[in-house]
């Protein structure tokens, strides 16, 4: 297979000259967005619209910049992303909405209207074949993402707590996955809570969407509810107090593994085209309501229409980036007793792991991770 093209600039901008949606418009053009016939099409940009309370998800002027550019080429963009499975400001499409609204994605600042990709409850779904699919014969992907004619992703790329990292391959498979697929690709593995380290804080229960967790008040100590747990890994964020692990400790690679499919799912076959923002590289997920100082620095804007290698790219990057003074992972690199992975976002989150994502999505056929960096 022939190295992908990925296209890169940075962030720099000069005194009194062109803003950085008007950079990344060029960089668009450059990497050659106007081959696709969007003339008439409808176009879903997919994003994440970032959970309330969180402020380093990307900010609504690159998503008008993408948006305006389809407009320019003829085509009728809107910007979509699923409900999620677990409480928090977007779980349904009104919440969701009221959130995007919030976080200052309305048709007014972005130019396009504003679609949740799996309807109101989250059940407005399309059994979508994963061809070569290992753990997914069909993925269950939002309907709306699947009726557009084009799909573009627009990804912020960061830590996270379970897959290392959030970039394309995240933003597509988990992202467009509607809550059953979300479910089905969370639920290989469940949580075991140590009772000796566990405080009774009850933050990781807040968490919880299936009622998976359950606390003792004679113990004042939490349990998981095997019945109920979906495996989706939110608790093991909320914990302050390192008391919660999982029991199947390929349940990430599992995970990956699944999400990798589903984002073939998505793209096959389609006019598709996939960005990725490395700024404000918070050590967590945007599902978080909160956000951490970021662990790498801003580094630039890369495109490709290959979305692996577009996540391989961005991910050699980052590992060739200094850790940020005073973020997780610079306080972790200098912890005493600190075994360096070599990797920054497993030194970041040690219980990560991303690499099998991006071997399972070559292996699938999902694209290359060999790439050709054109600046």
């Amino acid at each position: 297979m022939q190295p992908s093209k990925v296209y890169f600039t940075d962030f720099r901008t000069k005194a009194f000259g062109d803003g950085l949606p008007v950079k990344l418009k060029k960089l668009l053009k450059k990497a050659g967005i106007d081959k696709l016939d969007m003339e008439g099409k409808f176009v879903a940009i997919k994003l994440h619209f970032g959970e309330l309370g969180n402020i380093s998800y990307l900010r609504p002027n690159y998503a008008k910049a993408v948006a305006d550019v389809v407009k320019e080429f003829g085509g009728k963009p809107f910007l979509t992303d699923c409900n999620t499975m677990y409480p928090g400001s977007r779980k349904n499409a009104i919440e969701h909405l009221y959130c995007a609204w919030e976080n200052g994605f309305t048709p007014l600042t972005v130019g396009c209207p504003i679609i949740i990709g799996d309807g109101l409850k989250g059940t407005d779904d399309i059994e979508v074949p994963v061809e070569g699919g290992e753990y997914v014969k069909n993925a269950k992907i939002g309907r709306a993402i699947m009726d557009a004619d084009i799909f573009i992703s627009l990804s912020h790329f960061k830590g996270h707590e379970m897959t290392g990292f959030g970039g394309a391959i995240k933003n597509i498979g988990m992202g467009c996955g509607s809550r059953a697929g979300k479910t089905e690709q969370h639920s290989s593995g469940q949580p075991t809570i140590n009772e000796e380290l566990c405080r009774g804080c009850k933050k990781c229960m807040a968490q919880c969407a299936n009622n998976g967790l359950v606390y003792n008040p004679d113990t004042r100590k939490m349990s998981v509810n095997k019945t109920n747990c979906v495996g989706c890994g939110r608790c093991l964020g909320a914990c302050n107090f390192d008391a919660i692990n999982f029991e199947n400790y390929h349940a990430n690679k599992l995970l990956n593994c699944k999400m990798a499919e589903y984002a073939k799912a998505v793209v096959d076959g389609r006019p598709q085209f996939h960005i990725s923002l490395i700024v404000d590289v918070s050590p967590n997920c945007d599902c978080h309501s909160e956000n951490d100082v970021p662990i790498l620095p801003n580094i630039g804007m890369f495109v490709s229409q290959d979305p692996l290698a577009l996540d391989q790219a961005c991910v050699d990057a980052c590992q060739a980036a200094t850790p940020m003074p005073g973020s997780q992972l610079y306080e972790h690199i200098h912890a005493p007793g600190f075994c360096d992975k070599h990797d920054h976002f497993r030194n970041s989150t040690p219980e990560s792991e991303w690499q099998s994502c991006l071997e399972h999505a070559e292996k699938i056929g999902l694209g290359s991770r060999k790439y050709e960096l054109i600046k």
